[in-house]
């Protein structure tokens, strides 16, 4: 008896696990270990297939290797073909979303709002909106050179000289509206289903308690929108990203990485054509994460409705 009660007043951290719980602990362990792995798997796996096929077609035209590609990576302020460095087109090409993006969050979220909650609105615009929705951003280009030519931000705004043209100047509104066009339509119906999914008992409820249309909009629909209504900016700024390229083809650019990438093409620098777009990726993922963090941390109460 006074064995067993000692053995009782081992404290529980410093008693001997039983095999059972410790062979669960190891299983558990391996478990940590190996969903830590998974999503390092697939990009080792990609790395060793370009590894293979650049050592396979020995042509740095064709596939130069991951050394030459990290090489630019690593260094992402060095000029290149004398065109700036990769940072700076970078910049560059970020500021052409930003300006184009929030164009479209401006005018796609308050329409989009309006035809959802008005029937009369919806019944006017839906068929006439929906003729556009199906033209894909590309197929405007030729119609966008004749509309705005090579104009900028710079010629809009009456900007004239100094450092802050040479920064307008940038921001050519051909380029600019095919980003708005990219981005515009995944807002646009995003709002538009956000707000049609709103409970009517919500609205019928705040109008009987004397809530006015302005209560009704900024207290009820917009709060209880907002999580399909972000989920539609999320997708139209990795859209709005990917229109970027095709933007920075246009006539009059003469910097970002989608020009970069282009010239780098024309004059056989694969190594950079491959920087440009890891450098694009990389940038639209971020963006995409910031975005999905602000939905899992502003947005976390729709785990409890569903």
């Amino acid at each position: 008896m006074k064995e067993s009660s000692e053995l009782t007043n081992v404290p529980a951290c410093s008693r001997p696990a039983p095999p059972e719980s410790r062979g669960n602990g190891l299983a558990k362990l391996r478990g940590h270990a190996f969903r830590a792995a998974l999503p390092v798997i697939a990009p080792i796996c990609f790395l060793a297939i370009w590894a293979y096929a650049a050592y396979y077609t020995a042509n740095e035209i064709i596939l130069p290797g991951i050394q030459s590609v990290g090489t630019l990576l690593a260094h992402p302020g060095q000029s290149l073909l004398s065109m700036g460095s990769l940072a700076s087109n970078i910049a560059v090409s970020l500021a052409r979303v930003v300006v184009g993006y929030v164009v479209a969050v401006i005018i796609a979220v308050p329409l989009g709002i309006l035809m959802g909650y008005y029937a009369t609105i919806y019944k006017l615009l839906n068929s006439f909106m929906g003729l556009f929705r199906p033209i894909p951003p590309l197929a405007w280009v030729p119609l966008v050179l004749a509309w705005f030519g090579v104009a900028s931000m710079a010629n809009l705004l009456g900007v004239e000289g100094g450092q802050l043209y040479l920064y307008l100047n940038n921001m050519k509104l051909s380029m600019i509206f095919i980003i708005f066009i990219g981005a515009f339509y995944p807002i646009f119906t995003s709002s538009i289903y956000g707000v049609k999914s709103v409970k009517k008992a919500l609205v019928d409820s705040a109008l009987v308690l004397g809530a006015g249309r302005a209560d009704i909009f900024l207290k009820i629909l917009i709060p209880a929108s907002a999580p399909s209504i972000v989920n539609g900016m999320r997708i139209g700024l990795g859209v709005a990203w990917m229109c970027l390229v095709s933007a920075e083809m246009l006539p009059g650019s003469l910097s970002g990485v989608g020009y970069l990438i282009t010239h780098a093409y024309t004059v056989g620098r694969t190594d950079v054509v491959i920087a440009g777009m890891i450098s694009i990726g990389v940038v639209g993922a971020t963006l995409d994460t910031v975005f999905r963090k602000v939905e899992e941390r502003k947005f976390a109460w729709q785990c409890l409705v569903r």
